[in-house]
């Protein structure tokens, strides 16, 4: 079931608080909020449609560092004194944000 977004409407016509019910799609669009009974308004949003490059998907595929080595990439990770160490990958052991010097 998809999730839909709903503002209260306020006296003046402004927007309210914002909350997310499960609904079917078959459903009519509420009214009024089920717990307060003030007037709402759906909002309109960008659907979430997930899938193979999805920031999910991405953020799933993208954690494994051995997978990103493989597929030629190299990644960093930024150190607590500022510099950026190579967690996998070809590239220079680390690079420094002070200036373009790159140590291997």
């Amino acid at each position: 079931m998809p999730t839909y977004v709903y503002e209260e409407i306020r006296d003046d016509g402004s927007a309210g608080e914002r909350f997310e019910v499960y609904q079917s799609m078959a459903d009519e669009p509420l009214n009024t909020h089920p717990e307060t009974g003030k007037p709402v308004r759906r909002v309109l949003q960008a659907p979430f449609i997930g899938g193979q490059w999805s920031d999910s998907a991405m953020s799933r595929s993208m954690a494994d560092d051995k997978k990103l080595e493989r597929l030629g990439f190299t990644k960093y990770v930024k150190s607590a004194d500022g510099k950026y160490e190579k967690t996998a990958g070809s590239g220079p052991s680390q690079l420094s944000a002070d200036g373009p010097k790159l140590s291997d």
